[in-house]
């Protein structure tokens, strides 16, 4: 059996999502909620910063589920709490095993590659 892998999302004719495989991006409950370049400032306990790249996007992503909330504000405005929507027991328990998707360039950072290496760790 093959280690589970991420698949990029095609709008190519006739392209279909392979089996096995969760689509992970914007509209699902396993989304990255930190935008690129969204004007929002986000804190993480000690961390307070904007996601300039995908990098630092997936960095918050991390950052967030360990967290399991973050603080985000628009220009200067309060500080709003929001929720991780998933969990890393529910990263484990629905995702391990299979392959998922979204529409980032495989070789270019991804929340996906976090959600992958949650997924497949082993009870210690």
């Amino acid at each position: 059996m093959t280690a589970p892998k991420r698949i990029q999302r095609k709008r190519t004719r006739g392209w279909r999502m392979p089996e096995n495989t969760v689509y992970v991006g914007r509209p699902t409950k396993w989304r990255n909620p930190f935008a690129v370049d969204d004007g929002f400032v986000y804190r993480i306990g000690a961390l307070t910063t904007m996601a300039r790249g995908r990098a630092e996007a997936v960095l918050l992503y991390k950052r967030g589920l360990a967290a399991d909330h973050y603080q985000l504000r628009y220009e200067g405005g309060d500080w709003r709490t929001n929720v991780i929507p998933t969990s890393v027991d529910d990263i484990r328990r629905e995702l391990a095993g299979r392959d998922l998707a979204c529409w980032c360039p495989l070789d270019a950072p991804c929340h996906a590659d976090v959600l992958l290496e949650l997924a497949a760790m082993e009870d210690i």
